[in-house]
């Protein structure tokens, strides 16, 4: 199965999140990533294994400063990974709601 078809098998909103986070995959999370232009590294991984975490465990996506306090990744290094707006990418690839503090 390629991801493109993992894509085609879950529901989306206008802007591209999931509509049931529980449809999420590895493998989907790959191809919204390289649908995003972004080519994951464990880094990326420690981030969004981090979210998704943090959202079954919270009820909502984190916001930025709780990824960079409590995933051991620094802001700066937050931003180089996913410099077009990191809180929402990450909520994105780990097929999460954006978090509240996104527009």
């Amino acid at each position: 199965m390629t991801y493109a078809m993992e894509l085609n098998k879950v529901g989306m909103d206008n802007e591209g999140f999931l509509l049931n986070p529980q449809d999420w995959t590895m493998e989907l999370g790959q191809e919204l990533a390289a649908q995003l232009g972004i080519d994951l590294s464990p880094t990326h991984w420690r981030l969004i294994n981090f979210a998704r975490e943090d959202y079954a465990n919270q009820g909502q996506s984190p916001g930025l400063r709780r990824m960079a306090q409590q995933s051991g990744v620094t802001m700066k290094e937050i931003y180089q990974l996913f410099p077009k707006g990191p809180g929402k990418l990450v909520a994105k690839i780990a097929g999460i709601p954006k978090p509240k503090s996104c527009i």
